[in-house]
């Protein structure tokens, strides 16, 4: 023929034109038009004439006469030549083989799929008939023989149609080879006859779903022979066995190697014994499996060995994972599973994962197991192995609806081609989708697509993953919603125990009222049902997600009962995009913030927006406060516009701190600002209601001094408002009326704010104020003076160390401040006698003040290492050295560590322990208080409890345990620093116990 044009291969598809003409020059007498077509039709049409060429090069005699037949079609294989060119345009990797082998042309040319049986007969004759090439070697020619054969098959039909029946040859033609690997491992193994090894294949081995590239995983099986009583004997011959086959597949040599036989999957992993009797293994999976282990059983099967020991292992393992999910914890374990293999992922290659990543396989996978497991227990037609297999059972069983079904069908079949085409390409081991254009072109052509191939197939596998991720998010509980609602006939037909079985599986505590919540948010034919039904998919799964599922829908209910037909509420949930899943985590992660928001179920707006969640400075506050009692003439009323205000505030921190975008600092600034506002507020109001009832201004001015943590700008979420009250009489005044009048405002103040109702209170404490509860609730600043000047102890000039004005007459706060700081920051700092009184003091404390039967370990703040003990070493530093290092003399607590390491008074290691412990102290008490709604004070012991604060701490649910142990070992550290600084004692660093200083 005459060779075609430069422009004509160009047209046709070849992109190195000038090459693959001379290609066609080459192969002169066999490239007629029918095989330049063939070859123009190839994933890669200049691939495919290199590898014709370098083929054609390497045969010679009667298989070169029988190639040029084929290829010029005067062949008895018939499409043969098609196989031949497609193969070659598909993969370089067995384009080299074929070179090193060019007999096994014929095996691509006839390329029909054998059943296991033969494969096996056929892998075990090619290595027991080699003769003079080694076992090993002739192991991989007998594999790359039958791959071939199973390769062409592929590339020339509808791969999507054909994966199954690849994937289970592939699978096949492993079990074959690691048949044919023990046989070789017998010959060489002396005693082999004494131990009976049966080999376990898992994973896609195991479900006759295997990639072209992958590791094999298997479990070894080992029973002594029969009439062999040495069982010791017999596991270490066996073992010796299992080596020797991995061996035989794994090692390199002249002809390559296989694939490497994986063993993670066994009894302790990597640490465990190799080989175990199936009483070895039963007894570990009774006793020690973790829930993963039990999903991975779910694919074991025996395709190697003892056949009867294979038999045995399964008889004795498979009841146990149908029973898994009766498991505490089990989805929780499995979807905790799920995303610890997200997070391995390098970033570099999480965006181009097939496998691993968002969207990709192990979505599918872990979606499908996880329901087979869940549902498996009670219906025996869900105990499948293969995934495409269990997406059927699953359908047809009522488990998943039939669209969802198919769909899910459609793109795990999808996602595997592309991951088969890219492995099979250059037979490399990866998951991942290439990024170079030359790549991705015959990747789009070996899919079908023709126009813009690289383009196309990065578009499809996009649209792959994002439909993955859609319906691995939904999968649970669509059917859920089809069982309690009746959404659709297309929705299977889950009945209510099967449904009520799966909620407590998804970690649900009341299954019954969970279905009840869904039945009266999605009855009806209303649109706001019709909304419901499409939202609640993905919240119940979000629910489930967070440490109190149950919480979270009843939660949500209410508050959508509340709202009932409100307009941009369910348009807010289903457009906004995370303001659904934001709302799931806090109704499911925090009842104080979920009774705040059913009080109020207007602030949901909240979520709609990142900008609605920023909190607002006192000074904001404060405008939109007075706003709201401008609005009102009755002080009641004006109260309740403040207290609700208040809760609106609180609903904005609380929810922005669950959504992790406030660290402790800005949390505890907002805190006391909106502390500071609502104070502020309530003293203008009580004022206003003193003034109305004497008909004139009051007869003094009156300013509220913050002490403690609101003092210090660190209020947490259970801080009472720790407060002084001072006045001044105007210039004139009876001294009488002006004490009575601030008396009567301080107290309307303290009743309006503090008495109960349907808006949080706040709880005015004015404890700290000179002669305790017994003196005067408010004084004079001359009255100050004069008691500071006679009578005061020590600790109230401790207590003074964190006293700040947050309300009332700014310049009257401004005098106390200079009237208190002498007293705070003496000069000269505070003798050797008052040290050791403080000391005295905090010892007593930390004996008397711990409440009856708590751990004097676990109090967040008066415990050892605890909040506590980090605040008085700041004070002691403050009282001993503030009058020469101005720096000091800060009302918070944090902060003043770095001063003090700056200054020698602390390493930077331990301000840096110190203020590690104080935070993390801090934080867990506010998430106790989010978590359970009310004050946490402890280390709580409850699971529940510690699982509840993990959470919104942002340790995954699975690791929550070790919450206790770290805030243990950070106290512990703390503690040591304590006793070495604020009691100069010689205890050395991180013992456990420390006797009370004396």
């Amino acid at each position: 023929m005459t060779a075609p044009t430069r422009g004509a291969l160009v047209r046709a598809g070849f992109l190195d034109a000038d090459r693959s003409g001379r290609c066609l020059e080459d192969l002169a007498d066999w490239a007629s038009d029918e095989v330049v077509a063939l070859l123009a039709a190839s994933p890669d049409p200049d691939q495919a004439v290199l590898g014709l060429v370098r083929l054609s090069e390497a045969v010679d005699g009667e298989d070169r006469e029988q190639l040029g037949a084929l290829l010029t079609d005067r062949s008895q294989h018939g499409p043969g030549r098609r196989r031949l060119i497609q193969l070659l345009g598909s993969s370089s990797g067995l384009t080299d083989h074929l070179v090193r082998h060019p007999a096994h042309w014929r095996e691509v040319a006839d390329a029909q799929l054998r059943d296991a049986e033969t494969v096996y007969e056929q892998v075990a004759r090619d290595v027991g008939d080699a003769t003079g090439t080694p076992a090993y070697d002739a192991l991989r020619v007998a594999y790359r023989r039958q791959l071939v054969r199973i390769a062409a098959y592929d590339v020339t039909s509808d791969p999507i149609e054909a994966l199954p029946i690849v994937g289970e040859s592939l699978a096949d033609l492993a079990g074959a080879c690691l048949e044919a690997a023990l046989g070789i491992a017998r010959r060489e193994v002396d005693g082999a006859e004494r131990a009976r090894l049966a080999v376990i294949g898992m994973g896609k081995c195991g479900g006759r779903e295997l990639n072209y590239v992958s590791d094999v995983d298997v479990i070894f099986v080992a029973e002594p022979a029969e009439g062999d009583d040495d069982e010791a004997g017999a596991r270490e011959i066996a073992g010796k066995l299992a080596v020797a086959t991995i061996q035989a597949c794994s090692a390199h040599t002249a002809e390559g190697t296989l694939w490497e036989v994986d063993t993670a999957l066994r009894p302790e992993g990597k640490q465990g014994p190799l080989v175990r009797t199936v009483a070895g293994h039963a007894a570990y999976y009774e006793r020690w499996a973790k829930t993963w282990e039990f999903q991975a059983l779910l694919k074991a099967r025996h395709v190697a060995g003892d056949a009867e020991v294979g038999a045995a292992y399964l008889d004795a393992m498979l009841p146990m994972v149908w029973q898994a999910s009766t498991r505490e914890n089990f989805v929780q374990d499995v979807q905790a599973m799920r995303a610890r293999v997200e997070q391995y992922v390098p970033a570099s290659e999480s965006e181009r994962q097939l496998k691993l990543g968002p969207g990709g396989l192990r979505d599918v996978e872990f979606s499908v197991q996880l329901l087979q497991l869940v549902h498996g227990r009670s219906d025996e037609h869900l105990r499948n192995r293969a995934t495409l297999v269990g997406i059927e059972s699953l359908m047809r069983g009522g488990y998943v609806g039939r669209t969802d079904a198919h769909e899910l069908d459609r793109c795990y079949r999808i996602l595997r081609v592309l991951e088969h085409r890219i492995q099979l390409s250059r037979m490399r081991r990866t998951h991942l989708m290439p990024t170079d254009p030359e790549q991705l072109r015959p990747l789009g052509r070996a899919l079908g697509i023709t126009r813009d191939p690289a383009e196309g197939v990065v578009k499809l596998w996009r649209d792959t993953a994002r439909d993955v991720r859609r319906l691995y998010e939904r999968l649970f509980f669509r059917p859920l919603l089809s069982a309690v609602a009746r959404l659709s006939d297309d929705d299977a037909c889950l009945s209510l125990d099967s449904a009520q079985d799966r909620f407590a599986a998804l970690g649900y505590a009341d299954p019954k009222g969970a279905i009840g919540h869904i039945q009266a948010l999605t009855g009806g034919v209303s649109r706001r049902a019709a909304i419901q039904r499409t939202l609640l998919p993905v919240m119940l799964h979000w629910f489930a997600q967070e440490a109190d599922p149950d919480l979270g829908l009843l939660a949500f209910r209410r508050i959508s009962d509340r709202l009932g037909g409100t307009h941009w509420y369910l348009k807010m949930l289903r457009d906004e995009g995370g303001a659904a899943q934001l709302m799931a985590r806090v109704l499911a992660s925090s009842r104080y913030a979920g009774q705040l928001i059913e009080g109020a179920p207007s602030s949901v707006v909240v979520f709609g927006s990142a900008g609605a969640r920023i909190p607002l400075r006192r000074n904001q506050i404060l405008d939109v406060l007075r706003a709201a009692i401008d609005r009102h003439d009755d002080p009641d009323d004006a109260v309740r516009a403040i207290r609700e205000t208040r809760r609106t505030e609180l609903i904005r921190v609380a929810v922005a701190d669950i959504a992790g975008t406030l660290d402790l600092d800005t949390l505890e600034q907002a805190l006391t600002d909106i502390a500071a506002a609502t104070i502020q507020s309530a003293l203008d109001v009580a004022i206003r209601q003193v003034e109305g009832t004497t008909g004139g201004p009051l007869a003094t001015r009156i300013a509220v001094i913050g002490m403690g943590r609101l003092g210090g700008r660190e209020t947490g979420y259970s801080s009472d408002a720790d407060v002084l009250f001072v006045h001044d009489p105007h210039e004139g005044a009876k001294s009488g009326l002006a004490q009575t009048q601030a008396t009567q405002v301080v107290n309307r103040l303290r009743d309006s704010l503090g008495a109960s109702g349907p808006d949080p209170s706040l709880t005015v404490d004015a404890d700290l104020r000179p002669e305790g509860k017994s003196g005067p609730i408010v004084r004079t600043l001359a009255s100050y003076a004069a008691y500071y000047e006679r009578w005061s102890a020590g600790w109230e000039a401790q207590a003074l160390l964190r006293a700040a004005p947050i309300a009332g007459d700014v310049d009257l706060g401004e005098r106390f401040v200079r009237l208190i700081d002498p007293l705070r920051y003496p000069e000269g700092g505070i003798d050797d006698a008052a040290v050791r009184q403080i000391r005295r003091l905090k010892a007593r404390m930390e004996a008397e003040r711990i409440p009856r039967g708590g751990d004097r370990r676990t109090h967040f703040k008066l415990g050892r290492g605890g909040m506590s003990d980090v605040e008085w070493t700041v004070q002691l530093a403050q009282l001993e050295h503030a009058h020469e290092i101005p720096a000091l003399r800060h009302t918070g607590t944090y902060s003043l560590l770095a001063v003090m390491a700056r200054h020698d008074l602390l390493t930077e290691e331990e301000a840096e322990t110190l203020g590690a412990t104080w935070s993390l102290a801090t934080r867990m008490r506010n998430a106790g208080v989010l978590w359970r709604g009310r004050a946490m004070e402890s280390l709580p012991s409850s699971l529940a409890d510690v699982r509840g604060i993990a959470s919104l701490l942002g340790w995954p649910l699975t690791r929550s345990y070790g919450l206790q142990e770290d805030y243990l070992r950070q106290t512990r550290l703390a503690r040591a620093i304590i006793e070495h600084r604020f009691y100069e004692s010689d205890l050395t660093e991180g013992r456990d116990e420390f006797p009370t200083p004396r």
